[in-house]
């Protein structure tokens, strides 16, 4: 494929994005920004969710993972449904309740403002790295097979991104989000179905052999019984469990678009709808990377040192140029939703948490709306910047990072948000961000020096377990002795 059939194909994708934006955005208020006027029907909500979720961390990284993991990321992945059971029964019945836009009000509610400011930092800081992770991926393929052939420097590429997306998610928000998530779902599917059919044509297999032969490699390998492994398969149950409450559960992108179906039993269909599909299309994935492990050996292809970088060698380089358009096709529509919920869940959480636009009565519709505007137009500056400062950084497999981060970040969020569900104690709130900043570290030095200190023990994704369990200790120790009288 030619650096022009490469850039035609983005752009006309990128059109009908913006054709579903100008429907979407007429009339569109601050509420239909937040929280879709209350309006947004469950299935698809569910699933855009599919292609919000996996992002196109998902469409590179986890085939690129089989190599070293096999597949034990399912065991994550079958936590995750755990995961979501809690939210759909115990975060979502009292996000309604509370009647929220942004999840963290409920953090001032039952703690106070400190507990309120954390949460709402913390998220910020969270989405902010993990979005940027995120459109790394694409705009550094894009880098790779299209600018970098007319000499366009990385920073130019990323503004086109960063603008592209700011455009489309401007006015709309969350009302258009739902929209453009469902038709980027569908193309990210349509893309991994093609992509299988096209490795497997192109080893001379039927489906059926192809299912054979990579259940009887060693990328199959689903369940690691070593203890001290990070792949250990119940660390990566209850890791995935925790990892979907934090990154889904407390997290306002997410949550965001939950809140805007109607009622809260539409919410929950959406979300166990949403789980189902998410394990099966994960399990394409996998299914995916192993194929692309077992094609490369098959032909003698070498291994990119970044692991990453598999799936976009072989489908652009070895598989031909239709190929290489549905994996185009593919990255694209699994990278706009995640930067386009992530620019607008950061408006949303910074313009309600920080300054407060619900609750100024004094200020006009217009007002409030220059505000988010503002507001909209620095966030998309911040990611801009995050991502060309990642490029410069990035050393290793871009969804381990993410993890890691997210291990680190939203540690604290988990720790609060349990506390305030299963105690009935009030904390010292000028002690919260203390806290929340210890935690952190705390589980850093721990997990660089784990070997040493667990007799050869590594952590891996439960890492995030610990940090919100201390984070648990920190307010239990920090607690007011009088507890509340009703449920909070």
């Amino acid at each position: 494929m030619t650096p022009t059939t490469i850039l035609i194909s983005f752009l006309a994708y990128t059109a009908l994005l913006f054709v579903i934006t100008w429907y979407t955005s007429r009339k569109s208020t601050n509420r239909s920004f937040f929280i879709g006027n209350k309006a947004s029907p469950w299935f698809v909500v569910a699933y855009g969710m599919i292609g919000a979720s996996m992002s196109g961390v998902t469409f590179m990284s986890v085939p690129g993972w089989v190599g070293t993991a096999n597949f034990s990321y399912m065991m994550v992945v079958i936590g995750y449904v755990f995961g979501y059971v809690v939210i759909g029964n115990v975060l979502l019945p009292l996000y309604y309740r509370l009647n929220l836009t942004s999840i963290y009000s409920y953090l001032e509610t039952r703690f106070g403002f400190w507990s309120y400011k954390t949460g709402a930092f913390y998220f910020i800081l969270s989405r902010t790295i993990g979005a940027s992770f995120r459109m790394f991926l694409v705009v550094n393929v894009l880098q790779i097979f299209i600018f970098d052939a007319w000499n366009i420097p990385f920073f130019v590429t990323v503004s086109i991104f960063i603008v592209l997306i700011l455009l489309y998610t401007f006015k709309g928000g969350i009302k258009t989000i739902i929209w453009t998530d469902t038709v980027q779902t569908t193309f990210m599917l349509f893309s991994l179905v093609i992509s299988i059919y096209l490795i497997t044509d192109h080893m001379g297999l039927n489906l059926s052999e192809m299912v054979n032969k990579v259940y009887s490699s060693a990328y199959s390998k689903m369940v690691f019984t070593d203890w001290s492994d990070k792949r250990f398969f119940l660390k990566e149950l209850f890791s995935g469990a925790f990892i979907a409450i934090v990154m889904t559960g407390l997290d306002q992108e997410m949550m965001q678009k939950n809140l805007s179906c109607r009622t809260l039993r539409d919410a929950q269909k959406n979300m166990f709808t949403f789980t189902g599909i998410m394990v099966f299309v994960n399990l394409l994935f996998l299914f995916l990377g192993a194929g692309l492990y077992l094609f490369a050996t098959t032909n003698n292809i070498q291994i990119p040192v970044r692991t990453d970088d598999l799936f976009p060698v072989i489908a652009i380089n070895h598989l031909g140029p239709v190929a290489g358009l549905v994996f185009l096709i593919g990255i694209i529509s699994a990278a706009y939703p995640s930067a386009d919920g992530a620019l607008t869940s950061l408006t949303t959480s910074f313009s309600i948490d920080f300054l407060g636009i619900n609750k100024r009565t004094a200020l006009s519709e217009n007002e409030k709306q220059r505000i988010r505007y503002m507001v909209h137009v620095v966030f998309a500056v911040i990611l801009l910047l995050v991502i060309v400062m990642f490029r410069a950084i990035n050393d290793r497999a871009v969804i381990d990072r993410l993890f890691t981060v997210a291990g680190y970040t939203y540690g604290p969020l988990l720790g609060l948000y349990a506390f305030g569900l299963f105690t009935k104690y009030h904390v010292r709130d000028r002690f919260v961000p203390l806290i929340a900043i210890l935690s952190p570290v705390i589980c850093f030095i721990l997990s660089e020096f784990s070997m040493e200190i667990f007799n050869g023990y590594r952590f891996g994704f439960e890492l995030l377990i610990l940090n919100g369990f201390i984070t648990f200790a920190g307010l239990f120790l920090f607690r007011k002795k009088v507890v509340l009288k009703i449920d909070a």
